[in-house]
């Protein structure tokens, strides 16, 4: 996934990027770290799933051999996906630590994760950019994703132009937002597969996941090697081949069995198959079903899925208890299965404890990306702040450690507010805030803002100074007027910002997306606020996800025909059983609303 152009003057380095190893990330959490939240049962036998598609799982080798897959890493993202997938598929990892390593390897996956400029420097400073395209010249097995793809051009405008490796004609550019498209284009799409794509030929009709700013573009001087495109506002590249050289714009590791059954005939072109591939009906971008799992610790240091009412996620008994709704890397494992298409855990405890502290939470990270093979958010504590040793960490640090865990994105909450208000207060991008440092290095396409706002109703729309909409149910005295107040630290505290000024300050600051709550909706299951996705959804051109309030299936319909919300997120429905995620999705396809089925 490649980052979203920023400023020209903001070329990341990854180097400064540190990844932490468990040993130093001990006791500053007051949750408890026993593992006992995991898994009811012992690590490989609780989480067991059965494939459509006829996937053969075979034993990890020792090492060596055909089974051994070398990957590209220059350091930085989410690439333990990509390494889960690879192992879950049966293969060994061998990493690239000189470019000699490329040229020995048998087949070689470059999983590109970040900006173009940063990883041409990368590749040019460790005298791999050379080495690399002498091995695809050589008609060696190849495999690029992402921006492992976009790589393989002769340029890129982001942040540029900046020179590729030049190995495929064309100029990656990025997408126009000005007729309001989305950007980035997040989510799952259709693509149109040519004859001869070889890896491509279990898709089946199916949608794949995508989450870019930038494509290459199809043209005459590039058209052999093309072997699929995808529809987004214009016809891109989404996949090309030539010979053993294979590249994807797509994340086959975030794309489920489908994306499996892309990395298995790379991987093992040569492993039969007898059953014919499930056919789909993709034709465009899908909107999202997102399964969130509020996660914090109960009063016993278990870390547990609870569920808020209105933000109060303790039982009305006599002993007050965290509400638990079941193990977070189950459920997640779960909805993967019932077809979530993202997981979204929401870390509840971190405006209390030290995120690099919360071992437990990473660890729910590392076990649930084993298995599950679609997006991941974790929101919750991603901000600036100094451990009790008076070591000093950057909210890059700490999305950093997130990242390495298996997040492919993180969520970011009140440290966006306290940013956007000091924004629109002196119209000055310091690039200093936890917004602005993430989306430089990862990509806007990685940084989730978190919105939790409150309605506050006015009888007179002039009588604030922040945007004011007509309601479609008054308030307690009959106002016909409201704002939506943001709210920080859980909902407990109001700010002096609008949900519609907030999500505009935002979106200048590298904002990716926009996770929409509603406090006054939250645990209500009437029906998310539809006055507030519209206002929102219409206001940026970021995907916006719809969140609180959904009870029934007809409630996500409604959300995505009355407004321009890309995703609708739920949380108790799904935890509680009430409404199954495919009795979701089936609602909304017999609707002739687009999904992943």
């Amino acid at each position: 996934m490649e980052a979203a152009a920023t400023s020209a003057s903001a070329s990341p380095q990854f180097s400064a990027v540190k990844c932490f190893s468990t040993s130093s990330l001990s006791s500053s959490s007051s949750v408890s770290h026993s593992l006992n939240f995991l898994r009811c049962k012992p690590v490989g036998k609780s989480l067991k799933f059965k494939h459509s598609n006829g996937f053969s799982i075979r034993a990890s080798a020792s090492g060596g051999g055909d089974n051994v897959v070398t990957l590209l890493d220059y350091g930085a993202g989410n690439v333990r996906s990509i390494r889960n997938a690879i192992r879950f598929l049966g293969f060994d990892i061998k990493d690239v630590q000189t470019p000699e390593d490329i040229m020995n390897a048998r087949r070689l996956i470059f999983p590109g994760v970040g900006a173009f400029a940063a990883a041409m420097d990368v590749l040019n400073k460790r005298g791999m950019a050379e080495t690399l395209i002498r091995y695809i010249e050589q008609d060696r097995p190849f495999l690029g994703i992402c921006l492992g793809l976009q790589l393989l051009f002769e340029s890129s405008e982001e942040n540029g132009p900046v020179k590729g490796l030049g190995l495929i004609p064309g100029v990656v550019g990025k997408f126009d937002s000005s007729k309001g498209l989305r950007v980035p284009h997040i989510g799952w799409n259709a693509l149109q597969v040519k004859e001869g794509s070889e890896i491509l030929d279990d898709i089946g009709n199916r949608h794949v996941y995508f989450v870019h700013s930038y494509r290459a573009m199809p043209s005459d001087e590039n058209r052999e090697w093309i072997s699929s495109t995808c529809s987004y506002g214009v016809n891109f590249i989404s996949s090309v081949r030539k010979g053993n050289v294979h590249a994807v714009q797509f994340h086959p590791e975030k794309s489920g069995d489908v994306g499996l059954s892309v990395l298995r005939n790379f991987l093992d072109p040569k492993d039969g198959r007898t059953k014919k591939p499930v056919q789909g009906k993709a034709s465009k971008l899908a909107k999202r079903i997102i399964a969130c799992l509020d996660v914090r610790a109960n009063d016993r240091g278990d870390l547990v899925v609870t569920k808020g009412d209105q933000y109060d996620v303790r039982e009305q008994t006599d002993n007050n208890e965290v509400r638990n709704l079941g193990k977070p890397v189950d459920l997640a494992a779960e909805y993967y299965r019932d077809g979530a298409d993202e997981v979204s855990f929401l870390n509840i405890t971190g405006f209390r404890d030290f995120p690099l502290g919360d071992l437990p939470m990473l660890q729910v990270l590392r076990y649930t990306s084993e298995n599950v093979f679609v997006p991941l958010t974790v929101g919750g504590g991603i901000r600036d702040f100094t451990d009790a040793n008076g070591r000093w960490y950057s909210s890059l640090e700490v999305a950093s450690e997130y990242f390495r865990s298996g997040a492919d994105k993180v969520s970011i909450g009140s440290d966006a507010v306290y940013a956007a208000e000091e924004y629109l207060r002196t119209g000055v991008k310091t690039g200093k805030s936890s917004l602005e440092q993430i989306s430089r290095v990862y990509g806007n396409q990685a940084v989730v803002v978190s919105i939790d706002p409150r309605r506050v109703y006015v009888k007179d729309p002039n009588a604030v100074k922040f945007k004011t909409i007509q309601v479609r149910s008054p308030g307690p005295n009959g106002e016909e007027y409201a704002w939506y107040q943001c709210t920080v630290k859980g909902g407990r505290e109001g700010r002096p910002i609008g949900a519609y000024e907030l999500a505009k300050a935002v979106e200048d600051l590298g904002a990716g997306e926009i996770l929409l709550n509603c406090i006054d909706c939250d645990g209500q299951g009437k029906g998310y606020d539809i006055d507030l996705v519209k206002l929102i959804s219409d206001s940026v051109s970021i995907p916006v996800i719809a969140s609180s309030g959904a009870g029934i299936v007809e409630h996500f319909s409604e959300v995505f025909l009355e407004t321009n919300a890309s995703a609708a997120l739920a949380a108790g429905i799904f935890h509680r059983k009430e409404v199954p995620i495919q009795s979701v999705k089936e609602h909304l396809s017999n609707t002739g609303i687009e999904v992943r089925l």
